[in-house]
């Protein structure tokens, strides 16, 4: 049985997280269990930096203390954007970036940046992540498991309609 969008449709209301995190790269990112696996995959694919300089960028803009907003900006800056970046990440205009912009942080200083490594993730890393072992084997337990309490909870139903 499939619902409306194709997806096999369960008794559960929730869908599978794998399910989710194959909708969308958003999704994906939304759930920490997804960013998690995600992480695993880029990891082998020596590109963990894109998906940690997202994050990093995601909770700078939910900072609202002025210092702690200059602190991460440097932070942000000095471990992925900078020359000297240990976790270097690869955006355009990256050149022109010095450290002058982390005098007047704003939330949104980082959004361009942001931009092209989500769309370098999800035109890129993303389609190959749902094709990769880790995300199929996942999947494959996931939808063991679902196939098992199932089967248990039919049981269950029979036996209390038939013991009444």
């Amino acid at each position: 049985i499939h619902g409306s969008d194709g997806s096999p449709s369960s008794s559960q209301q929730n869908p599978k997280s794998t399910a989710k995190w194959a909708a969308s790269l958003e999704n994906l990112l939304e759930d920490p269990e997804g960013v998690k696996r995600f992480r695993e995959f880029l990891k082998k694919e020596f590109s963990e930096e894109n998906v940690l300089f997202w994050l990093a960028c995601e909770d700078f803009k939910k900072t609202q203390d002025k210092k702690q907003m200059q602190e991460k900006a440097k932070e942000i800056y000095m471990t992925f954007l900078s020359s000297k970046a240990s976790s270097q990440v690869n955006v355009e205009g990256q050149s022109r970036l010095n450290e002058k912009i982390l005098e007047e942080p704003h939330p949104l200083m980082f959004q361009k940046l942001q931009d092209q490594i989500f769309n370098l993730m999800k035109y890129d890393s993303y389609s190959r992540f749902l094709k990769s072992d880790l995300f199929l084997k996942h999947k494959r337990t996931e939808e063991e498991e679902e196939d098992a309490p199932d089967a248990q909870t039919a049981a269950k139903r029979a036996s209390r309609i038939y013991n009444t």
